[in-house]
């Protein structure tokens, strides 16, 4: 039998570090993104987790879930999991809620590999060792000049075999933008586009169109508000060959995922380990994907979905989205580097492999509130 490893201490901080130019998308604008983190102790060891949220998760986490945890068994994270989500059952189970549990379950699961001196990667085994990234940012705050370099930057010195760029603010003047991004990266990198529900349904179908025959674009996400799955299924049914449509990135549930995926909403379910469960979340959104025969893709957080990209049996690509990529670079010792345009698990260390800088992140703490 196996010794029990009660969790001894678990805490929160909050960081939210400035973006380095304005950033906006088809539906929102931010100067600065919050960074929360979550350490859980037990055993002798410590484990890391984190996810991208508001301030606010850190008391959460602090004054609900912390004390639900102490005591309980340190190597069994979807125990906990299950307990957390019953824990907020009058708060909700999405939005900050799922975004503090995310991070508690992430620090659970590098603790379990932690206390076993084992990677992420080998306890929840691999069905690949490197999984793709596709660049993306393509803020429409950024001026033509800022949106072409950056792209043409990840195509070049990257070896993103593809990119991503935001739409929406103004739709009159997306087909020029696009049409830019196109031309700075050239004819063998694919193009995405992402509206963050932006667009109107008529909008969609027509801009879509134009898009795929005039730019090759292949991926068209959220055309319309996620939660909209019947004007997803239509945009879908009515896309140009070769197009993808995609959303998901706002699911905290597996009931979210389930839904989108039995309404035909996409061809490729976006999940966010930040946002739907941590780990555990994850897996069952990629089992769910399984299931249906759809396509995973990994929102944002590339540090951690390195990982978890490769224990996803239907998964395409991670996103190294600009922000995440710059703050994990900035903050977190053993955040990846792509070769080549892919990333691969570091199974060398235990855990995820990664540590929090914490001098280096002292600079943006957040002040808890009382």
């Amino acid at each position: 039998m196996r010794a029990e490893v009660p969790v001894t201490t678990v805490s929160a901080a909050a960081y939210t570090i400035p973006t380095d130019l304005p950033e906006a998308d088809g539906t929102a604008q931010w100067d600065s993104t919050t960074l929360v983190v979550v350490h859980v102790e037990g055993g002798g060891r410590r484990g890391f987790g984190y996810s991208y949220t508001h301030a606010c998760a850190a008391n959460l986490i602090d004054t609900k879930l912390a004390p639900l945890l102490i005591g309980q068994e340190a190597m069994d994270p979807p125990a906990a999991w299950r307990s957390m989500q019953r824990a907020v059952r009058n708060l909700g189970r999405g939005g900050i809620a799922g975004t503090a549990i995310s991070a508690v379950d992430v620090a659970l699961w590098d603790l379990k590999g932690q206390l076993l001196e084992r990677s992420l990667a080998d306890l929840l085994g691999c069905y690949r060792e490197q999984v793709p990234i596709y660049g993306s940012g393509g803020f429409t705050s950024y001026t033509e000049r800022e949106l072409t370099q950056q792209l043409a930057d990840w195509v070049e010195d990257t070896g993103c075999r593809w990119v991503k760029m935001k739409i929406g603010t103004q739709p009159g003047q997306d087909p020029a933008r696009v049409a830019a991004a196109r031309a700075a990266i050239g004819d063998s990198a694919g193009l995405f586009v992402d509206a963050n529900g932006a667009y109107s349904l008529r909008q969609a179908l027509q801009l879509g169109t134009r898009f795929a025959a005039e730019q090759q674009v292949s991926w068209f996400e959220e055309p319309v508000s996620s939660d909209d799955l019947h004007g997803l299924a239509q945009i879908r049914a009515r896309a140009p060959e070769g197009m993808d449509i995609a959303a998901g990135e706002y699911g905290y549930t597996p009931q979210y995922f389930q839904r989108m995926l039995e309404a035909a909403a996409v061809d490729v379910l976006q999940a966010d380990a930040t946002r739907c469960g941590g780990v555990t979340g994850f897996l069952q959104a990629a089992a769910l994907c399984e299931g249906h025969q759809v396509q995973l893709s990994a929102h944002c957080a590339p540090s951690l979905h390195c990982t978890l990209g490769c224990a996803a049996p239907r998964f395409r690509h991670i996103e190294w989205f600009h922000d995440h990529v710059r703050i994990e670079q900035m903050l977190l010792d053993g955040a990846p580097t792509p070769q080549r345009g892919v990333l691969s698990p570091d199974r060398a260390r235990p855990g995820l492999g990664l540590t929090l800088r914490a001098s280096d992140a002292a600079r943006y703490a957040v002040k808890p509130q009382g």
